[in-house]
Parts: structure tokens; sequence; C-alpha cells
């Protein structure tokens, strides 16, 4: 990893941990001041909502000016949102501070997913990049929470909020001497694109629908494993270890990925981990020891893990270049939309066909993409 992609990731460690650690301390405040689980469950949803509505206008964005001042803007942008939350930590300004942190750490990763896709010479690297510049948001979603939450023991709310104010401030240090590449060069003669015209392009759709499919399952194992918990009497720190054993295994692929970059096509990763994440989602709800779940939620983690520096990496191979923002925002619009719809429909369902059929819903339908995935493989 050379000294310029450590300070991209350093960049996006800050910005994301701010928003993770608002994300952690907004509803515990929330609930602090006596507001209901659906007051908290709307106010996690505009962190996901903002980046929905904002993701192709990033895209955009990023496409003209590049790197620096759209993650200037983001800096701004996250700094303003959890100071305005210190100086007046009401419900009103947390929703407001929720849209503005969600909408500066998409703004940021489009920013800096699209440079550090254009700054790989090939495959090999993109792969290698990506897979570095994956280890930041697993990173960040431990720093930030666990700041947020030594600052309000120790100091209070307002402390909290004003420390995740200077994480974003960091960002803008470590981008500022980061060298901006050239612009793409476009014909000028060309009518404007729709960035609907790139769901026309079969493989983009392809992998617009994998990476869904792929998303579904953070999301579905993050809403299922504490009922399956509470189903088993575990206590709370249990279910934390079991969910915990995820991100490390998540992580620590991660960290491993760049090593195994040259050996291995990126649709036959996500093959794999479609085909394995179907398998543990069959045996999960099977299981009734926490050491057994917990060993599935490490393999679910290696397997999901390893999907995102090699979605990315093809995403960058089969769009234009100057349309790179465009498909990262449309890929952020859908992965987001996900996150703020899918635990609504999990809720629904399972008070229907219960916990364990989530599971098994869900691990068919990933189970059936791979096919989507193999099919790209043989063809690539």
């Amino acid at each position: 990893m050379n000294a310029e992609l450590a300070r991209l990731i350093a960049a996006q460690v800050c910005l994301h941990a701010s928003m993770a650690g608002l994300r952690m301390a907004a509803p515990l405040l929330a609930l602090q001041q006596g507001y209901s689980a659906a007051a908290v469950g709307l106010l996690l949803a505009l962190f996901a909502l903002s980046q929905v509505v904002l993701a192709l206008p990033s895209g955009r964005y990023t496409d003209k000016h590049g790197l620096r001042r759209p993650v200037t803007i983001a800096v701004v942008l996250a700094t303003f949102g959890t100071g305005l939350a210190a100086a007046a930590p009401l419900f009103p300004v947390l929703c407001l501070g929720a849209l503005l942190t969600g909408a500066a750490s998409g703004v940021a990763i489009i920013a800096l997913q699209r440079h550090v896709g254009r700054s790989a010479q090939n495959p090999s690297q993109l792969r290698e990049r990506f897979s570095f510049l994956a280890i930041g948001p697993s990173f960040s979603g431990f720093l930030g929470p666990v700041l947020a939450g030594l600052a309000i023991d120790h100091a209070g709310f307002r402390t909290s909020f004003l420390l995740l104010a200077l994480l974003p401030l960091a960002s803008w240090y470590c981008i500022r001497s980061v060298r901006e590449l050239p612009p793409v060069k476009v014909d000028q003669d060309a009518p404007p694109s729709q960035a609907w015209t790139l769901l026309r392009e079969p493989m983009f759709k392809r992998l617009l629908v994998v990476n869904w499919l792929l998303s579904s399952c953070w999301d579905v194992h993050t809403f299922v494993v504490p009922i399956l918990g509470h189903e088993r009497n575990f206590n709370a720190s249990t279910i934390g270890l079991i969910l915990g054993g995820f991100a490390v295994a998540a992580t620590l692929t991660r960290l491993l990925l760049p090593s195994f970059a040259n050996h291995f096509r990126e649709w036959a990763v996500v093959t794999a981990a479609m085909l394995g994440t179907a398998l543990v989602f069959a045996l999960y709800p099977l299981l009734e020891s926490a050491l057994a779940m917990g060993f599935c939620s490490a393999l679910l983690g290696v397997a999901l893990g390893s999907v995102q520096p090699m979605i990315m990496s093809t995403l960058h191979q089969i769009t234009p270049q100057h349309r790179h923002g465009e498909a990262l925002g449309l890929r952020m619009m859908a992965i987001n939309a996900s996150s703020v719809a899918m635990p609504l429909m999990f809720g629904a369902v399972s008070a229907v066909i219960g916990v364990a059929g989530v599971f098994w819903f869900v691990g068919v339908a990933v189970g059936s993409g791979a096919r989507l995935a193999w099919t790209a493989h043989r063809r690539s």
C-alpha cells in the first residue's frame, strides 16, 4: 500500500467514523429523552435516506470535479451536522444531523472510490486497492461508536458530538495533498447521458442485482441474529460476540485479499461468496449453541467480506471512465434504498413465516442469484 492510498483510507475512516458514531449516539440520546422505538427507527433510516437521494447527483459531481472538492463538501456537511447536535441536542436537530452526516459519508465514499479506481493501472491493481479501501468502513464502524460511547460515559453527549465533529477535519487534512487525476476527455458534441442508460448494459444490470442480493444478506444477518439469540435465551454480550465475529472475519478477509488479488477473477470470487452465503443461511436457524452460531457468523463474514472489492473492481472495468461516478452513485442508491426498505420487509415476513423462514428465503434468493455471477464469470 502506497502513502497516497493510506491517506485516502484514513480520510474515509475519519468521515465514516463521524457518521457511525452519531448513528450510535443519537438513538441513545433519543431514547433517554423518552422517544419511542418507532421514532428511533425513523432517525436511523435518515442516515441512509440522504444517501439514496444524493447518490446520483454526487456521482455526477465527482465525475466533473474529481476528488478534493466533493470531499471538502462532505467535510463541511459532517462537521456542521455533528456540530449542530452538540449545540442543540434535540430530536429534530439529531434528525438533521443524521441527514447531513449520511449525505457526507455518501459523497465522500463515491469520490474516494472513483479516485482509487481511476488510479489503478490494471485489473489486479483494482482488486488490490479496493481490498485495502474496503478495510476503512470495517474499522471506522468500530472506531466511531467506541469513541462516541467512551465520550458519552465520561463527558456526556455534547462532548461526544463535538469529538465526532472534529473527525471530518482530519479527513480534509489527509486529502489536502493528494494529487488530482487529469480529467477524463469527453466528446463535447455528444448528447448528455442519462444515468439510467447504464442499466441498459446487461453486465452492469447483472452486477447491480448481484450486489443488491449480497447487500441484503448483510441486512438480514444484522436483523435476524438478535432475534434468534433472544429465542435461544442468549444474553446481550453473547449476541454481540456472534455479530462481532462476523465483523472481525470480514475485516481480516479484506486485509488478506490483496495478497491473493492476482490469483482469482472477480466473478469467480462473487459466485463462491453467494454459494457460501446460501449454505450458511440454510444452516444458521438449525443451530442451537452460541459457539456454532458464532462459527457460522465468522464464515459469513469471510464470504461477504470478500465481495465488495470484487464488485468495485468489476464496476470500474465495465463502465466508461467519464461515468464512473454515475455508476457508483447508482450502486449506492440501490444499496441504501435496500437498507431503508429491507428491515421493514424482514419484519413483515418474519411475522408470517418466522425468523428461520427469513434466513431460508434470502438464502434461496442469493443461491439462485449465483447463476447470474457464474454466467458473467464464464463470459468474462
